[in-house]
């Protein structure tokens, strides 16, 4: 039976799909056939053969997910084939190649380099500098331990200097990348499976050039053959990292929240503890890297004590907005429930001796309002009724939205000056609201409840209690207002059906 082109199509898409998953398998056996097979021409082939299949699989990745930005990835792929070609130049040719093998290596770097500017730069955070920060001083421990562990001994090595001088280099570039990792660590979500794993290969690259460093430096950690494991994991990582679908986030734009400041500040004190350890491990090194040492140590602690700095200043800054939101009710900006209960206390030496009176206030109709239009309706109505009460009242009265739709006024007022409050507050009400659904009138009932001055501190929830029953008496007999006590002696007869003249038909 003759395939149609779309099956041969998928049947082909299929097996490529398998094909290439043998990859990073078959890439995994020949890292441990060289670590258990002492042979340079082994290692060499190897090396070869992986960087050959990270290139393949960053080849299929580009072709499989077409990423908007695929040009970090081909500095990626160069600088795998860069940073092999100085590997190879380095263990298994002879010194007449030794220039050649720093400059490939050195060119390696630049091509991760550029690759990690066109990923990070569409994650830059322009409002917060935390994250870069914490960046550079993890960037600057790095450099502090590897100039008196790495640097400081390779340049007092015997041999060419320009080889020593580059050499040198390599910790510095390592400090700076692993700056790098630590800020795309953090600028990175968990969904972002493809950038964290390139994050482990440049990890294990990392650790690849500390054994090397440490090993031009007099301090022998392993063979060769083993400081190759993990380059040669490191690039079948970032070949891993291309086949996964996230691959297509690296250079795109991304919006970003930063996270593990905790995993930092851990790297930053690390830092410090090395700091600390100089003078004691370092006491055989020369003016020179005294003087750099020194530079770098103070680096080190004015960054810290900025970061300490910022640190202090964000947490005021959180603890006053949750302050804020403990005391404010959200959707309107006036005090809630709980900050009016406790007016009288905070104000309690500004309004000693003088007369204090309560107003409370409650929406005529707004139910109707809330189950006629919808409750975004309703709360674009109640923001609207708050901004129209605070602008009635002094600056420093107590302004609280008490619940639902009912507000408080609490200000040192006479029962005259009370009563003009009232008023003005009743007047408000008289232009109808303008909402998302048009003009919509609403009116308001007031209760006010007044006490004498007093030394004591007075009791708000007899304020409370007597402004409410003042209040519903008031929308009872369409009053507008009323004072809590005027009403006592009153003979209750049928609500009065006239309209007050601080009254208005409610139509909704």
């Amino acid at each position: 039976m003759e395939l149609t082109g779309e099956q041969s199509a998928g049947g082909r898409s299929h097996f490529g799909h398998r094909w290439i998953r043998f990859v990073p398998g078959v890439a995994i056996v020949l890292i441990v056939l060289q670590t258990l097979i002492d042979s340079p021409p082994l290692s060499l082939s190897t090396m070869a053969l992986v960087v050959a299949g990270a290139l393949t699989m960053i080849g299929a990745g580009l072709h499989r997910h077409h990423p908007q930005q695929p040009l970090p990835w081909y500095l990626l792929s160069a600088s795998a084939v860069l940073f092999a070609a100085g590997i190879g130049l380095r263990d298994f040719a002879d010194a007449s190649t030794r220039p050649l093998d720093d400059i490939f290596t050195l060119g390696g770097y630049i091509g991760i380099g550029v690759a990690a500017v066109f990923w990070l730069r569409p994650r830059q955070i322009h409002t917060d500098y935390d994250l870069l920060l914490d960046s550079a001083l993890i960037g600057l421990g790095a450099l502090l331990a590897s100039w008196t562990f790495l640097i400081s001994p390779a340049l007092r090595t015997e041999g060419h200097l320009g080889h020593a001088v580059a050499t040198a280099i390599y910790p510095i570039l390592d400090a700076l990348l692993l700056a790098l990792v630590a800020y795309s660590v953090a600028a990175t979500t968990r969904s972002e499976t493809s950038l964290r794993l390139l994050h482990g290969g440049l990890m294990l690259a990392l650790l690849g050039d500390l054994g090397y460093n440490l090993e031009v430096a007099g301090t022998p950690v392993a063979a060769r053959d083993v400081l190759l494991v993990p380059l040669l994991m490191a690039y079948t990582l970032v070949g891993v990292a291309a086949l996964h679908p996230t691959m297509t986030s690296l250079g795109a734009p991304h919006p970003i929240h930063p996270h593990h400041s905790r995993q930092r500040a851990s790297f930053i004190a690390v830092a410090l503890i090395v700091a600390s350890l100089i003078p004691v491990v370092g006491s055989r090194l020369g003016t020179v890297d005294r003087v750099v040492v020194s530079s770098l140590c103070a680096l080190l602690l004015i960054g810290v004590l900025v970061r300490s700095e910022r640190a202090i200043v964000r947490s005021a800054r959180s603890e006053k907005r949750a302050q804020y939101q403990a005391d404010h009710d959200m959707l309107t900006g006036l005090l809630n429930r709980a900050a009016l209960l406790r007016a009288l206390t905070r104000n309690r030496d500004h309004w000693a001796e003088r007369p204090l009176c309560l107003l409370f206030i409650d929406l005529d109709g707004f139910k109707m309002i809330n189950d006629s239009y919808g409750h975004a309706v309703g709360d674009e109505l109640i923001a609207n009724a708050a901004s129209r009460i605070r602008r009635a009242v002094r600056r420093d009265d107590v302004v609280a939205r008490y619940g639902g739709d009912e507000f408080v006024v609490l200000a040192p007022l006479d029962r005259q000056e009370a009563e003009g409050l009232a008023k003005r507050l009743l007047a408000t009400f008289i232009r109808p609201f303008e909402l998302s659904t048009g003009e919509v009138p609403i009116t308001a009932s007031i209760g006010l409840a007044c006490s004498g001055p007093r030394a004591a501190e007075a009791d708000i929830y007899d304020l409370l209690r007597e402004a409410d029953s003042a209040m519903y008496h008031a929308k009872e007999y369409s009053l507008g207002y009323t004072f809590f006590g005027t009403f006592r002696d009153e003979t209750r007869t049928a609500p009065d059906t006239t309209r007050s003249p601080w009254r208005r038909e409610t139509a909704v």
